[in-house]
């Protein structure tokens, strides 16, 4: 508005709103994979097809599972909750050049939270039976949703710095080591 002073670059009103406040989040399950440490965990799904476990689904919350079985993929969202702190800049698994936080994948970030694809192979009451998990065993999950191919795929996909990252096409270097933990 012409007139009023420019507001400081680091102040911005929107976080006095009440619904930007802070917010608690609670487990509605827990993910159980064989892995127990970071080291070797796979970085991404797509680098552990074989790779099984479970999501047990608390009871309290397992009215809302039915038809989801239906679906043969599913997002996972969930806490990083072995992840120490974040920075800003990262140097990524993939990659050996500094980039933005936000431009990655980095389990360190201010709100630690996950998201995978995984294949869902059956449900038995409260528990799912998964694969291409790249999670830690024992991790708090937030929630699930369903992936639909139609909903969540574009056909005008561009992907930054990992078009030309070195790391791409090497899935040796698709395992933790450690430069997070």
């Amino acid at each position: 508005m012409e007139g009023w002073p420019a507001p400081p670059l680091c102040y911005n009103r929107a976080m006095d709103a009440p619904h930007l406040r802070d917010w608690t989040m609670r487990p509605i399950g827990v993910i159980h994979t064989p892995f127990n440490a970071m080291a070797n965990t796979p970085i991404q799904p797509t680098a552990t097809e074989s790779a099984h476990g479970t999501v047990e689904v608390f009871p309290q919350f397992a009215e809302g599972l039915a038809d989801l079985e239906g679906f043969s993929h599913i997002y996972l969202i969930y806490i990083f909750h072995k992840a120490k702190g974040y920075r800003l800049q990262v140097v990524p698994y993939l990659d050996d050049v500094e980039r933005g936080l936000f431009a990655t994948r980095a389990p360190g970030r201010p709100n630690p939270l996950g998201l995978s694809i995984v294949r869902l192979h059956s449900r038995r009451e409260n528990i799912l039976e998964v694969s291409r998990l790249d999670i830690l065993d024992g991790t708090p999950l937030l929630d699930i949703k369903p992936y639909v191919p139609f909903f969540d795929e574009d056909s005008e996909i561009r992907t930054g710095w990992l078009e030309n990252a070195p790391g791409r096409k090497q899935p040796k270097r698709w395992k933790d080591d450690g430069r997070f933990g």
